[in-house]
């Protein structure tokens, strides 16, 4: 990589950080800032995590970085609806945390959808600038393997979501207790 390159990188990712902080600063109402305040961490936390996702993209695309998949994840890609070694309800709930811990957290019905429009549209800014940087990105993308990478990452992610459905309606019929 390039001076040039990795310093429109970083660049790029400064103001893309930037831009999703401002914009989240800009968006609270007056009735959110308490609940702001508890949540200022994590916020800032999602919005490196982001910053950091898009300033390596450059990287993932030439294969000099690569995403790891957690093993959970690609056992439910192996094996999405089986339950051979869960018997018990604490089995069930003990394998539904650790799809949890990977995915992230489930769905909860009856919660509140709210979007960052501002913070979209810093985001989508960002990795324009980023993508624009490597001619030619798809072509290179195949080549160095990064979108066969991205496919097996979205194939395994599509799996662990049906496991995490499929383990939590088995709990249900099982009458388990269920917390989250």
């Amino acid at each position: 990589m390039t001076r040039t390159t990795a310093g429109r990188l970083a660049l790029a990712a400064t103001l893309g950080l930037m831009l999703s902080g401002a914009a989240q600063a800009q968006s609270r109402s007056d009735a959110d800032d308490k609940k702001a305040a508890q949540d200022a961490p994590s916020r800032f936390d999602d919005t490196r995590k982001q910053a950091v996702e898009i300033g390596s993209q450059p990287a993932r695309d030439l294969g000099m970085s690569k995403r790891e998949i957690p093993p959970v994840l690609e056992d439910a890609l192996s094996d999405p609806y089986g339950i051979r070694s869960l018997k018990t309800c604490a089995q069930l709930a003990a394998a539904v945390r650790t799809l949890n811990d990977a995915l992230g957290p489930d769905y909860q019905a009856g919660g509140e959808y709210t979007e960052n429009r501002a913070g979209k549209l810093a985001k989508a800014g960002g990795k324009s600038v980023i993508n624009s940087i490597i001619p030619f990105r798809s072509l290179v993308r195949e080549i160095t393997g990064a979108a066969p990478a991205d496919r097996h990452m979205n194939a395994v992610v599509d799996a662990g979501l049906a496991r995490r459905g499929f383990l939590r309606g088995v709990q249900y019929k099982q009458r388990c207790k269920t917390t989250s």
